[in-house]
């Protein structure tokens, strides 16, 4: 009865039997959406392809892997070419993917923009680190097939333009998996030698698999680490290559890197020759205006008669030197003048001067306020004393004296000056020199004082 059980381990060689013998599962082409992508450190790759509606584990060893041209990223639609398999650890089937690419765009568009970007961020491109291209090079380094018509286009440009320059051809494979090797190589072994002023690297043209090679980074690597500056000139007008963005000078094709790569001599004498004529007639202009100077000073007065000319600048010498004393006397006399108004002034405005007027002045200040204080004294005395004498004479006590008296309504200070002020009965104050009477109204009558 215990042989009907199957082990575990049994029953998932068994599936896993049954399905790698399948032929429909030995190659499966499969669509959709990588997630739970992880690249291990031994270059295996591990995912999960899905859809909408379901999900399968997949790997992709190392060994088949490392000719994609692009980095699987989470969420990229894929095109995968497989087959189905069991994991028996797990028990799980998963997919082993042999081949593998995006799905919308080609494989090698997209590492050809990722690595562009890639680079860019590395500051590959900057302009700043271009290097300048000799204007005039003696030597120049053609990286390039030996058989190719690229070659034969870039002699013979540089054999019309500027014969003059020594080439040197670096037999490079451009095309294939190892051109990319070869073409590193040549690019270490022109700065090794280090006898070029400048590097050509170029190849006619193809399809974008032919010019792979330069779109590799091991290549763009080189080019940027190069001392020897290079142009490049990769296919066709419309050809670019990552190559061509780290190059120091990109030309369309290569019979233009050529072209950028020399000057043109035939242009080089016209222009030449342009100068020199330029140049003649400058030195003719010149030497004509010399010779006019030249012969203006020969017919001068001065060599026709050096003696008299001497002798007129001797008479001019006397002249100014009379003319020098006259002004230096007047400018001295002038100038004493001025010293002596500036001492008298100084003498008038010296400080103890100033000084001693102010003392004088302030003694006479105080003579005249004396004085003035001493009138105005006794004036103000004699007049106080008249208006005494007159205080005097209005004073009512001094009348009172005289046996005149105040009459004031009782307790009050009114002063009672007509009959009218008072009634019968009113008791009234009669203040005296010497004191105060409490009377008492008997009668009033009326009475005019003639």
């Amino acid at each position: 009865m215990e042989n009907r059980y199957l082990s575990v381990s049994a029953l998932t060689k068994y599936i896993k039997q049954k399905i790698e013998r399948d032929p429909h599962l030995q190659t499966v082409y499969l669509k959709g959406e990588i997630s739970n992508f992880s690249h291990h450190s031994r270059g295996h790759m591990y995912l999960t392809i899905k859809d909408n509606q379901a999900q399968i584990r997949a790997v992709m060893f190392a060994g088949n892997n490392r000719n994609l041209k692009f980095v699987p990223e989470n969420g990229m639609e894929v095109l995968i070419k497989g087959n189905l398999g069991v994991y028996e650890p797990h028990g799980q089937y998963q997919l082993y993917i042999r081949e593998m690419q995006p799905d919308g765009i080609g494989a090698l568009y997209l590492a050809f923009e990722q690595l562009k970007e890639k680079l860019r961020e590395k500051g590959y491109f900057n302009v700043d680190l271009k290097k300048d291209i000799p204007k005039y090079p003696n030597h120049i380094a053609i990286i390039t097939s030996p058989t190719g018509a690229a070659v034969r286009d870039i002699l013979t440009t540089l054999k019309r333009r500027y014969p003059i320059a020594k080439t040197t051809i670096i037999p490079t494979l451009v095309q294939g998996e190892l051109a990319i090797d070869s073409i590193v190589n040549s690019i270490n072994l022109a700065n090794k030698i280090n006898e070029y002023d400048c590097i050509i690297l170029s190849r006619g043209g193809g399809s974008i698999e032919d010019l792979w090679a330069f779109n590799d980074i091991k290549v763009a690597e080189a080019i940027y680490r190069s001392k020897i500056p290079i142009i490049t000139g990769i296919g066709h007008e419309t050809d670019v290559t990552i190559s061509d963005y780290i190059s120091d000078l990109r030309a369309p094709t290569p019979t233009g890197a050529a072209e950028l790569a020399v000057p043109s001599l035939i242009e080089l004498m016209t222009n030449n020759q342009q100068y020199q004529e330029r140049l003649f007639r400058s030195i003719t202009q010149l030497f004509k205006i010399k010779q006019n100077k030249l012969n203006e000073l020969q017919t001068s007065y001065v060599f026709k008669n050096p003696l008299q000319f001497v002798l007129t600048k001797e008479q001019y010498l006397d002249q100014t030197t009379d003319k020098l004393k006259h002004n230096y006397q007047r400018v001295l006399s002038n100038k004493q003048t001025q010293f002596s108004t500036l001492k008298q002034q100084l003498y008038y405005q010296h400080p103890e001067r100033k000084l001693s007027e102010a003392k004088h002045k302030l003694n006479r200040l105080k003579e005249l306020n004396k004085h003035n204080f001493e009138r105005i004294f006794t004036y103000n005395e004699n007049k106080f004393t008249s208006s005494l004498d007159k205080l005097i004479l209005l004073n009512p006590l001094a009348t009172m004296k005289r046996g005149f008296s105040l009459i004031y309504k009782e307790n009050e200070t009114q002063l009672v000056k007509s009959i009218n002020d008072v009634e019968k009965n009113d008791k009234v104050d009669v203040q005296l020199n010497d004191g105060k009477l409490l009377c008492e109204v008997i009668d009033k009558r009326s009475e005019e004082i003639g």
